[in-house]
């Protein structure tokens, strides 16, 4: 007899369905606890980092394009880990430069969360940033950035913009309430060398097998 929870899904055969700049999709053959073959299709990702940068009152959001949504949502600093073995700090450090133009001198993160389980593989490290300084931001040429808004906003204004339904982003939504919960007193930050336990890793070791480093998105 079956017990729930005890069953190890082995894995007999993969096959890849599609390779594309920023994510690729397989189709894997499990063994089920009943004995019977299934097929689960799997949606790889680099991972992402996204940072509550936070100044005393405000935090730093950005409205960006998303073209699976058709519209522009309200987001945090945030982006891929699509630099070959690049650590998570130094990707959310280098996207809140060039995202808001900032840089911090105190870093804690507050939340990992994998976004879509069912069917992705896609797992986001949120940090909190404090302690902050302007920098000059890239110029961004071309592509959904260059038309991207970045704006201060309280957060307690941010919290409320969870329950209006005005921001809908889940990595935002984890961010905002985590941070909340840490600058009251609620709850405690981790290190930032805390494990990264879920971050993918299918897609960056094919990429890296085949020689597309350090930019894995260069196909």
């Amino acid at each position: 007899m079956h017990i729930p929870g005890t069953h190890e899904f082995t894995v007999t055969d993969t096959e890849l369905l599609l390779e594309s700049p920023i994510l690729g999709v397989r189709r894997d053959s499990l063994i089920m606890p009943g004995g019977s073959t299934a097929r689960r299709e799997v949606v790889e990702h680099f991972g992402a980092v996204a940072v509550v940068a936070f100044d005393g009152e405000n935090i730093a959001m950005v409205k960006q394009y998303r073209r699976s949504v058709g519209d522009s949502l309200w987001e945090l600093p945030a982006g891929l880990l699509d630099i070959a073995d690049e650590d998570e700090l130094t990707g959310a450090q280098r996207e809140l430069m060039e995202e808001a133009g900032l840089e911090a001198s105190e870093w804690s993160v507050l939340t990992d969360l994998i976004t879509s389980p069912g069917f992705c593989d896609e797992a986001v490290r949120v940090f909190l940033a404090r302690g902050l300084t302007k920098v000059e931001r890239p110029k961004v040429m071309g592509d959904e950035e260059a038309d991207m808004i970045n704006q201060w906003v309280p957060l307690h204004e941010a919290v409320g913009m969870v329950f209006s339904g005005q921001l809908v982003n889940s990595i935002a939504i984890a961010g905002v309430m985590a941070a909340d919960a840490v600058i009251a007193g609620r709850a405690s930050a981790r290190a930032v060398t805390a494990p990264f336990t879920y971050r993918p890793t299918a897609l960056a070791q094919r990429r890296k097998a085949h020689g597309i480093v350090p930019d894995m998105k260069k196909l």
